[in-house]
C-alpha cells in the first residue's frame, strides 16, 4: 500500500489579511500625498504665468521708442514714471478691468526715475480681486530703463 501526501500550495487566512493590510496602508498615504501634489502643481503653474506676464511687460517696454517721440508703450499702453494696473486671464492675456475672467492683477510702478533712466517695480498677485496683503500668491521684478 503507497501512501501519498499530497501538500497543496496555498496562502493561509493570515497572510492573505496581512497582504491586503499592507497594501491598504500603502494605499491611504499615496492617496495622502495627491492633495499636495496637485497645490504643488497649481501653484507653480501661477508662478509661471506671472512670471511670463512679467516677462511680456518688460519686453513691451524695452520695445518703447525713446523720448521725445513717444513715452507710451505699444501694446500694455504704460506710461513711463505713471503707475499703472492691469488684469489679465488665466491665459496671460491683458483684460480690460477686474472682471470675471481675470485672474492676475499686475501693478507697475516706477520707484525712482534720475533724467531718462527709470526703474520700474512690477508685482504680479493672484488671484486678481485680492489685495496685495490676503493674495493666495504673489510674484515680482524690478527692472531698469534707460531712456536716452
Amino acid at each position: 500500500m503507497t501512501y501519498r501526501n499530497y501538500k497543496l500550495g496555498g496562502f493561509s487566512l493570515v497572510e492573505v489579511t496581512l497582504a491586503l493590510g499592507v497594501g491598504a496602508f500603502c494605499l491611504i498615504a499615496v492617496f495622502g500625498l495627491l492633495p499636495v501634489g496637485v497645490q504643488t502643481n497649481q501653484r507653480a503653474t501661477s508662478q509661471t504665468a506671472a512670471a511670463s506676464i512679467m516677462a511680456n511687460v518688460v519686453a513691451d517696454l524695452r520695445a518703447t521708442p525713446n523720448p521725445p517721440r513717444i513715452n507710451t508703450s505699444v501694446q500694455y499702453q504704460i506710461i513711463f514714471g505713471t503707475a499703472r494696473t492691469l488684469y489679465f486671464d488665466s491665459a496671460g492675456q491683458v483684460t480690460t478691468l477686474l472682471g470675471p475672467n481675470s485672474r492676475y492683477q499686475l501693478n507697475v510702478t516706477f520707484p525712482w526715475t534720475s533724467g531718462n533712466t527709470y526703474g520700474a517695480d512690477l508685482k504680479v498677485t493672484w488671484p486678481a480681486a485680492a489685495t496685495a496683503a490676503n493674495a493666495r500668491g504673489s510674484s515680482e521684478m524690478f527692472a531698469a530703463f534707460d531712456r536716452n
